[in-house]
């Protein structure tokens, strides 16, 4: 684990990002290379980017955790009930953006931005994939591989069935494609200011309304895709309201303390849409 995966620490102890948060990583703050300059032109360029210390769940949020939120009234139920697709410890399947960020704000948490998904997946040293750089396959990632029933089942399996990454968070690449804050751009180049510097937001700073921006972002892959899909730059486009529908899922983020973060440092977006 790196110095950073504070996600074992006994409850309240002091990390990088204030006081442990049960279910979550301490992921500290720091520069790390985003992008890179070979493939899609959307990976473009690789370049440093300055994250601020943040909180990120180990897991992909579960089916059994998303019902609770529905039961709440907290969360709509808009999405498909697919057939064994909604075991307990299975992710979150078929969700909208909208869904996934009720369910952040339900916990007291938010979507994590895109630069902190791939910071969070990716670490510190511009690793391909969470694990290293080594191919994607079943023992390291729920993926397709080749077999018309991703890794044999069919489905995603259930959370942190994969060895995690670093940071000590399972599921950040395969099993599900996750969605971020952000809004899409075809390039970071083409994002521009919005996508550089200290604690990126993408277009409009992921508010909305947002012209010309009608996509959000899916990071990560999942069971369906090939393991080339399940990089740490891989982006993908999609409309929030997943239709038709994906099988879309998610994690949440959360800020680390204030003075932590640092003066004018208030975290990521927040979903107002």
């Amino acid at each position: 684990m790196l110095a950073g995966a504070w996600e074992g620490a006994p409850a309240g102890e002091p990390t990088p990002c204030g006081p442990t948060v049960a279910g979550m990583a301490c992921i500290p703050a720091g520069e790390f290379i985003r992008g890179a300059d070979r493939g899609p032109r959307d990976q473009r360029p690789r370049e440093r980017v300055f994250v601020s210390a943040f909180w990120m769940d180990l897991y992909e949020v579960t089916a059994a955790e998303f019902q609770e939120c529905v039961q709440a009234r907290a969360c709509r139920p808009d999405h498909p009930n697919y057939k064994n697709f909604s075991a307990p410890r299975q992710p979150m399947s078929g969700v909208s953006w909208f869904g996934a960020a009720e369910y952040c704000r339900f916990r007291g948490k938010r979507l994590p931005t895109e630069a902190e998904w791939e910071k969070a997946a990716r670490t510190t040293d511009g690793r391909r994939y969470p694990w290293g750089n080594e191919p994607a396959t079943c023992e390291r990632a729920v993926i397709k591989e080749g077999e018309p029933n991703g890794c044999g089942r069919g489905t995603p399996w259930e959370v942190g069935s994969r060895p995690p990454n670093p940071y000590g968070l399972f599921d950040m690449a395969g099993n599900q494609w996750e969605w971020v804050a952000d809004w899409y751009s075809e390039s970071y180049a083409a994002c521009g200011e919005a996508c550089r510097g200290r604690d990126p937001r993408g277009p409009c700073g992921g508010k909305s309304p947002c012209p010309g921006h009608h996509e959000r972002v899916v990071r990560g892959g999942s069971w369906y895709w090939e393991g080339d899909q399940c990089t740490t730059t891989t982006r993908r486009a999609h409309t929030p309201q997943n239709r038709p529908f994906h099988h879309f899922g998610f994690r949440c983020a959360k800020d680390a303390t204030p003075a932590v973060r640092g003066p004018g440092q208030d975290g990521g977006p927040r979903e107002n849409d």
